[in-house]
């Protein structure tokens, strides 16, 4: 089980890793704890090139995913795809389609697309079936 211990760190940096949590959905401490896995892990490979790797994830003109080595490469996809694993955690779009009164739909395994929102046949809020893919 892992341990937690306190430590000072610089204020600048705290505060870098606040206003950079506060966008990935992890408090100071977690992104300064990201910060210092991902530094563990470089500093570990000696085939990385952390300053290529940064230019990517930036999005830096002429710092292309292609350019990088395989290691770097795998390092740019863990990085983008604990992003997208943190912002699709956040994401509820039932909420705010419903929020903003606009309709949606959803499709099941089988094809049967359920309309969810506003219908003026029915109830109101009621959803709407149909069948798309022609499964009965």
């Amino acid at each position: 089980m892992s341990s937690t211990i306190p430590m000072r760190v610089d204020g600048e940096l705290f505060e870098a890793a606040r206003s950079v949590g506060a966008v990935t959905s992890r408090s100071a401490a977690q992104q300064l704890s990201h910060w210092a896995r991902i530094g563990r892990e470089l500093e570990n490979s000696p085939n990385t090139s952390t300053s290529d790797i940064q230019r990517v994830l930036a999005g830096e003109p002429g710092a292309t995913y292609d350019s990088l080595s395989v290691t770097d490469q795998a390092m740019v996809r863990a990085n983008w795809d604990e992003r997208v694993a943190e912002r699709l955690a956040t994401l509820d779009f039932a909420e705010e389609f419903a929020r903003e009164g606009t309709e949606w739909s959803e499709a099941d395994d089988r094809g049967v697309v359920t309309v969810h929102g506003v219908d003026e046949s029915s109830a109101p809020g009621a959803p709407k079936k149909s069948n798309i893919a022609g499964v009965e």
